[in-house]
């Protein structure tokens, strides 16, 4: 069952967690930037291994350690798209792909339960209702895999919107 919660991606009892990566994977703002926080500099001296050797392209992940985050065992940075409406096909095959694509990763590296933020859907401008449909719809076949697929709502809003395309 996939399950919805009100709270940061970095705070949930899961194994592994999702970063809404750049394709740099050197931190950012937003979801990136407070787990790059959370997890210190050993998150960072892996991540800036990832990138000299070629970072993450748009639609694919990358695994690494948790370091500080207690409470997870990996972070699994995902690329998504930036928004574009001519382009909406294409942006959704690529959302769908980096939510595939973290479930894979996390999935061979013994994980049994995941967590993600709404992937593209701040500063990438995705419009929230669709990245979470099209969430959903990536997310479902690998249900019978997870023991918990967690979506992580930070806001209060967000949340509420959440549930009501879950209930759709």
């Amino acid at each position: 069952m996939i399950e919805v919660v009100r709270g940061s991606v970095v705070d949930q009892d899961v194994d592994a967690i999702v970063n809404a990566a750049n394709e740099s994977l050197l931190g950012g703002g937003g979801v990136d930037g407070a787990i790059h926080r959370a997890a210190g500099p050993g998150l960072e001296a892996e991540c800036r291994r990832l990138h000299d050797a070629g970072g993450c392209p748009t639609g694919e992940a990358r695994l690494t350690g948790a370091y500080g985050i207690s409470q997870a065992r990996h972070v699994v940075h995902a690329v998504g798209p930036v928004y574009a409406r001519r382009r909406a096909d294409e942006c959704a095959r690529l959302l769908a792909s980096c939510y595939g694509r973290s479930c894979e990763l996390a999935l061979e590296a013994g994980d049994a339960s995941i967590a993600f933020p709404c992937i593209s859907c701040g500063i990438y401008g995705y419009p929230f209702a669709d990245a979470l449909r099209v969430a959903l719809s990536a997310l479902r076949p690998f249900e019978p895999r997870f023991e918990r697929i967690v979506l992580a709502m930070f806001t209060e809003r967000e949340y509420e919107a959440a549930l009501g395309v879950l209930g759709e």
